[in-house]
């Protein structure tokens, strides 16, 4: 159980959630699914049944015998850390599937973070992504601006990816029950990003700048940066944005506008 725990890992025991959750991955007979965190496999074998291919991602050897057991010829077993996996070289084996993968999972509440900062990186990887994540998590993720919740996370993920939560799911679901609620959430990725940045590297370094203290205002945010707080306040209104603003009450375009305003040559009035 102790290391259950360190794991962070919940297993997913509602039959009726899981069928919920195969009904929103919707598996096809010509589709990858790559599985992280599989577990005993309360989710894999079913996906098995409906796709082509299963790689299921299990970083706890214990389990192993569950994913095994069932010799399936379509479930190929990953006894990895999913954050270690470079998916790059993985997908360079399975080049037959094309865009016709998925990557799905009951995500440890530990690796969430960072695991969908991942999925940012190598988002030209995953066509379509399934996650039951922390609810709270999921909700940041499809924020909108003016919400108290709305983050970089939010700006990051809808720049390249149609966000949807679909369903929360009670702690009791789960074995163990974890102290939060969870949410299924679906990211599909766009054919290109909704607004498109020069330096994406710097575009995050620029939003973490913009949400770093939300009590205050975007400018005094923004003051931080090597800039003359008078360019700053220029940039704000050639976007139409009040000096008094805050970071969560700044569309998309606005975040854009004013990043390239301030990243790059500033135009004479």
């Amino acid at each position: 159980m102790r290391k259950r725990k360190a794991l962070g890992q919940h297993f997913l025991a509602n039959r009726f959630v899981l069928k919920k959750i195969i009904e929103v991955i919707s598996p096809r007979k010509d589709e990858l699914i790559i599985e992280i965190g599989a577990g005993k496999g309360a989710l894999t074998f079913p996906l098995a049944e409906k796709c082509a291919k299963v790689i299921a991602i299990e970083k706890d050897k214990s389990l192993s015998p569950f994913l095994l057991e069932k010799k399936k010829t379509n479930v190929v077993v990953l006894e990895k850390d999913v954050l270690r996996i470079n998916f790059r070289e993985l997908l360079a084996e399975e080049d037959e599937f094309g865009n016709r993968i998925k990557l799905v999972g009951n995500l440890p509440y530990v690796i969430s973070s960072p695991l969908l900062f991942k999925v940012l990186e190598e988002k030209d990887l995953f066509p379509e992504c399934v996650f039951l994540l922390q609810k709270e998590v999921a909700e940041r993720i499809i924020a909108q601006p003016g919400s108290k919740i709305f983050a970089p996370l939010s700006i990051l993920f809808q720049m390249d990816f149609e966000t949807r939560l679909h369903f929360t799911v009670a702690p009791g679901s789960f074995s163990p029950p974890p102290q939060v609620q969870s949410a299924l959430i679906s990211l599909k990725r766009r054919p290109g990003p909704l607004f498109p940045v020069n330096n994406k590297d710097l575009f995050r370094s620029f939003l973490r700048q913009a949400f770093a203290k939300r009590r205050k205002t975007l400018l005094n945010n923004l003051k931080s940066l090597p800039l003359p707080a008078p360019l700053i306040k220029k940039a704000l209104g050639r976007v139409s944005l009040r000096e008094d603003v805050r970071a969560e009450q700044v569309s998309l375009p606005q975040f854009v506008s004013l990043f390239e305003l301030l990243s790059g040559p500033f135009p004479e009035a």
